[in-house]
């Protein structure tokens, strides 16, 4: 058991988060490329949509940072990597003293499972985990060869685009049908710029779709991308991903990174072919009333 006292601080705002957590953080940049990037667009999108107020934490052992959660309502608190035993039963304490509605975890899939655990059973709840995912990191483009087309950054008469599109992925992708939510994340990055789209045209219409947004100390994350089944199978969607990645690469990022989900293998293909190299996997778990 390690030595020292444990101790979990709230901290009232994502620029005092990530003031006491970034050091921890930034030892493992690319696993931990989400707690920075939602802190990152809080500082700068402080009115974006929640439920609840957010809850910010570090887990400290002897004064020093463990671990760090974050939560942004309704949606899954997010884990940082651990290897202190007591830090997960600590935050899941935390979380019981704040009274907020838990909807599932986002963490490394051992962490996941620790905290799903720790969570559901004494609540009464069933825990099920509902995706398993990977993150990649970019550090040098291998465009794709022979796809036509060009990129641009799509603006604000776009917006109805970005809508229809942004829905269909959290969709498909993800289960989630709320036309509101792709509404909030398309005017909100309109509004603040805390994601940029990008679109791939191709004889003069758009064909597939790329956003960046998250940046962390030394990278962006890409996502979402989308491209209509109509389009698909001409490669559209590895070039604006290709291409998006290079501009983050050329305004002086040193990494890109990218979530995918593991039973899709052909996201997992062509991002590789493009030279995203796999860092860790990420599991996403809900927790249910039995």
């Amino acid at each position: 058991m390690p030595e020292g006292t444990i101790q979990v601080e709230r901290l009232p705002d994502a620029r005092a988060f990530l003031e006491a957590a970034g050091p921890y953080l930034e030892r493992r940049e690319a696993e931990h490329n989400l707690l920075f990037g939602i802190a990152a667009n809080l500082i700068t999108d402080p009115d974006r949509p929640m439920t609840a107020p957010p809850l910010f934490a570090v887990i400290r052992r002897a004064g020093e940072v463990v671990a760090a959660a974050l939560m942004t309502p309704p949606f899954n608190v997010v884990l940082s990597w651990t290897d202190d035993p007591d830090a997960i039963p600590a935050i899941a304490g935390e979380l019981t003293r704040a009274r907020l509605d838990i909807p599932g975890i986002t963490a490394p899939p051992e962490i996941a499972q620790a905290f799903a655990k720790a969570w559901a059973g004494p609540r009464g709840q069933v825990a099920e985990r509902t995706m398993a995912e990977r993150i990649y990191r970019l550090e040098q483009v291998t465009p794709p060869r022979g796809v036509p087309g060009t990129m641009r950054i799509a603006g604000r008469h776009d917006r109805e685009l970005l809508r229809a599109w942004t829905h269909a992925f959290l969709l498909e992708a993800l289960g989630r049908p709320d036309e509101k939510e792709a509404r909030d994340v398309v005017d909100g990055a309109l509004r603040t710029g805390t994601r940029t789209f990008y679109l791939w045209e191709h004889d003069g219409r758009p064909v597939s779709m790329a956003g960046v947004t998250g940046p962390t100390p030394h990278g962006i994350r890409v996502g979402p991308v989308y491209t209509p089944r109509a389009d698909r199978g001409h490669g559209f969607g590895s070039a604006v991903t290709a291409a998006a990645s290079q501009a983050q690469l050329d305004q002086g990022r040193r990494f890109v990174f990218l979530f995918t989900d593991l039973d899709n293998p052909t996201s997992n293909k062509i991002y590789q072919a493009i030279g995203y190299e796999p860092v860790i996997d990420i599991d996403q778990w809900s927790f249910e009333p039995i």
